[in-house]
């Protein structure tokens, strides 16, 4: 037993020299870890920088040649009506009937309704009695003239024959100038009840409601028995308005164009106008003027747009699209440059320049452009890029002229 003891002990390592054999071949795999992590790093970033991933598309020539008037601006807004009136009366009253249905026409100085105009009929009747009675006391006064004179002339007459003294005389002649000044008074009297009776007859003229203009109706707003009043009074048992007449004649196109292209808009220019309830219909409208006032809070200005030609499926406030043209080139004029269009994604603002990657075989190039018009996802180029040559799409935004690019479908 002793003897296999003794071997067993002798085949024992050391705890010290067990220690220092394992150090050299653990720091042999960590040196080979960590040179392998490093070399894949390496190998990964050196080949991500040699060629990044992107998506490019292709720059297409613009439809319709390049000689069709284009549109050089888009916008939206609504029709409206330069001529459209809330119709009500100029007093307050009792409505008594309405003559007017949402769709009818009506004429200029038709009559749309009438208010309670018992008040008014009893006051013009008061005012015509008072000018009659005016009128009869003046007839009285002019018979005493007339009988004052003759007084006067008989007593003058007398006092020549020295029948009468000068003061009977005198006395005569008093009531002469008192009853012509009678006359006078009664005179003005007479005018003030002319003119009370004729504002007598304008009240009550004004409880017969009339269209302004011709045009058609479209809102019914008071019915029999409500009341009606020029101003807002009496809270919601009062209406302001009889109804609403628009002058379908009038209708145009007003849009709010941003300022900063405000400048492609001029006077007479030619635009089309599609209607969000007929987007297959292509209205031929001008531009009538620019309104010459800017918002500061959304940065736009109004333009007014008139139709070519009015139809009766254009109705106010419908919404619409219009697209600003530039002219077609007159004849013996120069063939313009095809128009180009690019994906609006490949647009990109670098220290405010519009700019796009364009690839050359495995690389790009950073080109400058000038853009125009925006037609949903596509954008106009005017310049800088050429049909043909394809742009990135997507990518990394680190991309720089240059760099070198994997093209990704």
């Amino acid at each position: 037993m002793s003897d296999i003891s003794k071997d067993l002990a002798a085949l024992r390592i050391p705890q010290e020299e067990r220690a220092s054999r394992g150090k050299p071949v653990l720091v042999t795999l960590i040196v080979l870890l960590v040179a392998g992590v490093g070399g894949f790093g390496v190998w990964y970033w050196s080949t991500a920088l040699q060629a990044a991933p992107v998506k490019v598309a292709s720059v297409n020539v613009k439809a319709g040649g390049p000689n069709a008037p284009s549109a050089v601006l888009n916008a939206s807004g609504y029709i409206v009506a330069r001529r459209r009136a809330t119709v009500s009366s100029k007093v307050t009253g009792k409505v008594m009937d309405v003559l007017i249905e949402e769709g009818h026409p009506v004429k200029e100085g038709q009559v749309v309704a009438h208010l309670d105009d018992t008040q008014a009929r009893a006051s013009l009747n008061l005012a015509e009695a008072q000018l009659a009675a005016a009128q009869k006391s003046m007839a009285e006064d002019q018979a005493k003239l007339a009988q004052a004179e003759v007084t006067l002339r008989r007593r003058e007459q007398l006092l020549k024959e020295q029948v009468v003294g000068k003061a009977e005389v005198d006395d005569a002649q008093s009531v002469v100038d008192s009853t012509q000044a009678r006359i006078t008074y009664s005179q003005q009297q007479i005018g003030v009840a002319e003119r009370q009776v004729e504002l007598q007859k304008t009240m009550l003229a004004d409880m017969v409601v009339r269209a302004p203009f011709a045009g058609i109706v479209i809102s019914k707003d008071a019915q029999p028995g409500e009341m009606i009043s020029p101003v807002s009074a009496g809270g919601g048992f009062t209406r302001t308005g009889i109804g609403t007449i628009v002058d379908m004649t009038s209708l145009e196109i007003e849009v709010d164009v941003n300022e900063t292209y405000i400048n492609r808009v001029v006077p007479g220019q030619k635009v089309e106008a599609v209607l969000d309830a007929y987007p297959d219909w292509r209205i031929p409208a001008h531009v009538i003027t620019t309104i010459p006032s800017a918002d500061r809070q959304k940065a736009t200005v109004k333009v007014r747009i008139g139709f070519e030609k009015l139809d009766p499926k254009i109705l106010p406030d419908m919404g619409v699209k219009v697209a600003f043209l530039r002219d077609a080139p007159a004849a013996g004029d120069a063939p313009r440059a095809p128009a180009v269009i690019v994906p609006k994604a490949a647009i990109r603002s670098t220290d405010g320049q519009q700019i796009v990657f364009v690839l050359n075989e495995d690389r790009i190039e950073r080109r400058a452009i000038r853009a125009g018009l925006e037609t949903g996802d596509q954008v106009e180029v005017l310049s800088g890029v050429r049909a043909g040559e394809r742009v990135v799409i997507e990518g990394p935004q680190t991309l720089k002229d240059g760099d070198k690019v994997k093209v990704q479908f």
